[in-house]
């Protein structure tokens, strides 16, 4: 995954080539990750709406899938 995620990304774009990001949001309280307006929300939203700094976690998320992909190659 090239791509860097800002707060403009939507949620189930990052899922459909990220599902192992899922446990992060979980974390944040958004527990359904499977609902279509969810999925739909961009990460901006989905923090305002579950009382999250969005920079933090945008920083946290973009630093787990780049040590994921260290750990398990790009195409994993």
């Amino acid at each position: 995954m090239a791509v860097r995620i800002e707060k403009e990304t939507i949620i189930g774009d990052i899922l459909d080539v990220a599902p192992q990001a899922a446990p992060l949001f979980f974390a944040i309280g958004m527990h359904c990750l499977g609902c279509p307006s969810s999925r739909g929300e961009t990460v901006e939203e989905a923090c305002m709406v579950h009382g999250v700094d969005c920079e933090p976690f945008l920083a946290q998320l973009n630093h787990f899938l780049e040590a994921y992909e260290a750990q398990n190659g790009e195409n994993a």
